[in-house]
């Protein structure tokens, strides 16, 4: 089964239609270190070479935006965004059959309110390796995704 939607403006895109992720995903993803699940984190490196990384503290920080914490401000994410914006995360549950694929474009958050509320959002095991909140808020406006479960497959597009 695949099904193409959208939904009216973003907020956090203005002009771009948001991506209609079922709220089922958004649990899943919001609640993957308490059900013991990671979401792995792919962009290419400022060498031009790929890199994959763990990032417990991914959650959705709006209906369409993921956000990340880097903890270590000489990361090589944060090196590469002005040049690859581009990450790609996958998700998966084996028991239940569940599987993600996210793609965006990466943008560090300025913001004070909005970088504090990336870092409260997160997981509160990932706080405590940063607790002096010297790290930095990287949202990830969505672009695609593709869920595929049992029930089939749907792929999400802006």
């Amino acid at each position: 089964m695949l099904s193409i939607t959208s939904r009216a403006e973003s907020l956090n895109s203005p002009g771009e239609h948001a991506l209609d992720i079922p709220e089922d995903i958004r649990v899943r993803i919001n609640g993957a270190l308490n059900s013991l699940k990671t979401l792995t984190a792919s962009y290419v490196d400022e060498h031009g070479k790929p890199h994959i990384s763990f990032y417990g503290s991914t959650h959705f920080h709006a209906p369409d935006t993921l956000a990340v914490w880097a903890r270590n401000p000489d990361s090589p994410l944060l090196r590469t965004l002005g040049k690859h914006p581009h990450m790609a995360f996958i998700y998966g549950d084996i028991p239940d059959r569940v599987y993600c694929t996210l793609e965006g474009k990466a943008r560090v958050v300025t913001d004070v309110a909005a970088r504090q509320r990336v870092y409260d959002e997160m997981h509160p095991i990932e706080r405590q390796f940063d607790a002096d909140m010297k790290g930095t808020a990287i949202a990830i406006d969505l672009e695609r995704v593709t869920i595929l479960t049992k029930a089939g497959k749907v792929l999400l597009t802006r």
